[in-house]
């Protein structure tokens, strides 16, 4: 059996600060004895506006993650961060950059995934709409993670609310889900928790849902709620407090085995032609 962590933060535009909490929240989860933590989107700095500065930061903020990855012998799923460039190497040139999470071993970084699915919805809070495709450029590509406690299936936000990629993961070998998450106030209260038991149920993969918490500005209030939900798509664990906080919580890869095959959805779904 694997303890992993689960953070929620309150994250704000210093990102001096937000490292403060980072690393404590770091110490926390090694007090607990997990071997993972998973931090939120935009948890290094949650300013809007800002993509492109804090952009251009990528590459000292990763090196700065991989330290603590390091340092304190701990797997990290760093959440999101904007990055300016593509997996390949090619700048993003029309001003856009793309929203990345990284999964980070001790060793370094071993995987990068950008947020495929963007966020142009309308909402009913104080801003109203939001277009992340005038900000951020979609990434192309699936992307599994190997680690020594199973196969992790990297998701961001809204990604959540697309079954087909929790499916293509668990196809791909996923074991456990990650979804760093900064859903807004308004959504994550109707479908926040239904969509992390619905993945886990679709897929058979444990869900780690790391959220952002609270006000971020005037404007930007996020819902919060960090929580894991199990292989059988059953709540874990919940976090019902504000601010930064975390869980952890068992993972165990026989007991995910045998949940898939006492109920073999994979080798039952069949492909229906409307």
């Amino acid at each position: 059996m694997t303890l992993l962590s689960v953070v929620q933060m309150n994250s704000q535009d210093d990102i001096e600060a937000n490292f403060i909490v980072i690393e404590s929240l770091i110490q926390q989860s090694k007090a607990d004895g997990a071997e993972l933590i998973v931090f939120p989107e935009n948890f290094v700095c949650f300013a809007a506006g800002k993509q492109r500065e804090t952009a251009a930061q990528f590459e000292n903020l990763q090196q700065r993650l991989e330290k603590l990855a390091h340092q304190y012998e701990i797997w990290i799923v760093a959440g999101t961060l904007p990055c300016p460039f593509r997996p390949d190497g090619s700048i993003i040139t029309d001003g856009r950059v793309r929203t990345v999470s990284l999964c980070i071993s001790p060793e370094g970084t071993e995987a990068r995934y950008d947020k495929i699915h963007l966020f142009d919805v309308q909402v009913g809070d104080a801003v109203g709409g939001y277009q992340e495709s005038r900000f951020f450029e979609p990434g192309t590509e699936v992307v599994v993670a190997q680690t020594p406690f199973g196969h992790i299936g990297l998701m961001v936000c809204y990604d959540l609310r697309f079954p087909e990629l929790a499916l293509t993961l668990r196809h791909q070998g996923a074991n456990i889900l990650t979804a760093p998450a900064a859903f807004t106030y308004t959504t994550g209260q109707m479908h926040w928790q239904l969509l992390l038991q619905s993945r886990a149920l679709d897929s058979q993969c444990q869900v780690l849902g790391a959220a952002q918490q609270g006000w971020h500005g005037k404007k930007r209030q996020t819902w919060g709620h960090a929580a894991a939900s199990n292989s059988r798509g059953q709540i874990l664990d919940i976090v019902h407090s504000e601010g930064a906080s975390l869980i952890t919580v068992p993972f165990d890869l026989a007991e995910q085995t045998q949940i898939r095959e006492s109920m073999p959805l994979i080798q039952h779904r069949k492909i229906i032609n409307f």
